[in-house]
């Protein structure tokens, strides 16, 4: 009797603790459906990751409440039979392939992480052309050669550059500073504006319109000096960016490359 007594009280104590130890594992029930933590701790880790957010009680509150009316609202819709539905299996099919395509390319970035010594390569071969001139200059873009000539016009009867580009180039960059480009070398500019910037001496404007893909352009020469680079230490973090790309879109071409399909692409 003392061994049975003893058992009884051994499944009291083990029904006692369930509710305590489902606690541990759910946020909540809901319909005698169980909210698990480990999903909650998913939901957290993707919300705090991609908004930047401090994991705080507050925001810890307001993503159990989503996540447990997600629950009723998923239930209700279960409940009308709406996953049985031909819209809903055709988006559920888009979201397991973007999942996945996600997983693939995640795992590739983990197991091809740019190294530190491929960053130093990328440094040294940009640092050994870097070399020559930087300009400073001021552009006002306009649509029209006319408006561009009645603009130089005002420039030669004393107008300030400044002004008439704040007025009058279509720029949205470089417009509200009065056209200013900031330092630059000759190359991050199309062929035909750097060829004629880096003929002007300094204060000096062109006086013909040079004309580009964008329209045409009045150009003036602020200041040039010897280039300068920046330390690697500066520019890691975008190096190995570009990096990470690069071997990102060359995974993403071998895998297209490789597959058998009767397709064709687009844009080859």
């Amino acid at each position: 009797m003392k061994k049975l007594s003893f058992a009884v009280s051994a499944v009291a104590l083990a029904a006692a603790l369930l509710p305590a130890l489902a606690s541990a594992q759910n946020i909540a029930i809901v319909n005698g459906k169980a909210v698990p933590k480990a999903r909650f701790e998913s939901f957290m880790t993707q919300v705090t990751k991609q908004g930047n957010q401090p994991r705080t009680p507050e925001l810890e509150q307001q993503v159990k409440d989503e996540l447990v009316l997600r629950e009723i609202f998923v239930q209700e819709a279960e409940a009308r039979g709406l996953q049985r539905g031909e819209e809903y299996r055709s988006q559920m099919d888009v979201a397991r392939q973007s999942l996945l395509i996600r997983e693939l390319f995640n795992e590739y970035q983990k197991k091809n992480a740019v190294s530190d010594a491929e960053v130093k390569a990328e440094y040294d071969k940009l640092k050994g052309t870097g070399g020559g001139t930087e300009y400073r200059a001021r552009h006002i873009l306009v649509e029209k050669e006319d408006e561009a000539k009645a603009l130089i016009a005002q420039l030669k009867a004393g107008a300030k550059f400044e002004d008439l580009a704040k007025a009058n180039s279509k720029d949205p960059g470089s417009a509200p500073n009065g056209g200013d480009l900031d330092w630059a070398a000759p190359g991050n500019f199309v062929p035909e504006f750097s060829q004629a910037m880096v003929k002007l001496e300094k204060g000096k404007f062109t006086e013909t319109a040079v004309k580009s893909q964008f329209g045409y352009h009045i150009i003036q020469l602020e200041d040039s000096r010897a280039a300068t680079f920046p330390s690697l230490e500066e520019v890691k973090p975008q190096l190995s960016q570009r990096l990470q790309q690069a071997k990102m879109t060359k995974f993403r071409e071998d895998l297209k490359n490789k597959a058998k399909t009767d397709y064709k692409f687009g844009a080859q």
